[in-house]
């Protein structure tokens, strides 16, 4: 059986993806904000490991090459209203920006929904479970 809580109309599963409408929402909307930088297909810059010469990191992959589904979902909604640099503190520069003034809580989750869709399902347990327990 799969258990869907809605917050916000915008699905917090358990065991499944997002009604479709949030997905098409939350694609829509990273086509528009995200993917000049993560890429058309959620594959982020090359090298995103390596430092730029401007000492920053490349922006990541969101799929399951990349890190996106260690995070829990308050994490993954902070990174993306406060941007990365105010999420880690203590000095770290970041080209991420914060996205609080151009989408609603709801539009953000739409992406990472959308994000979410796209992983094989051991990915989406495993991030299930750390926002579970955060």
């Amino acid at each position: 059986m799969t258990v869907l809580i809605l917050t916000d109309g915008v699905s917090a599963a358990s065991s499944s993806v997002a009604p479709a409408e949030v997905i098409a929402e939350g694609r829509q909307i990273y086509v528009d904000q995200c993917s000049a930088c993560h890429g058309a297909t959620l594959e982020g810059q090359p090298d995103w490991r390596s430092p730029l010469p401007s000492g920053r990191l490349p922006a990541p992959p969101h799929d399951a090459t990349g890190h996106t589904w260690h995070h829990p979902d308050d994490v993954l909604l902070r990174i993306v209203r406060e941007g990365t640099a105010a999420i880690v503190g203590g000095g770290y520069e970041s080209d991420m920006p914060g996205f609080g003034d151009v989408l609603s809580d709801a539009e953000i989750r739409a992406v990472l929904e959308y994000i979410k869709s796209t992983w094989p399902k051991r990915e989406r347990s495993y991030q299930e479970s750390v926002s579970a327990t955060n």
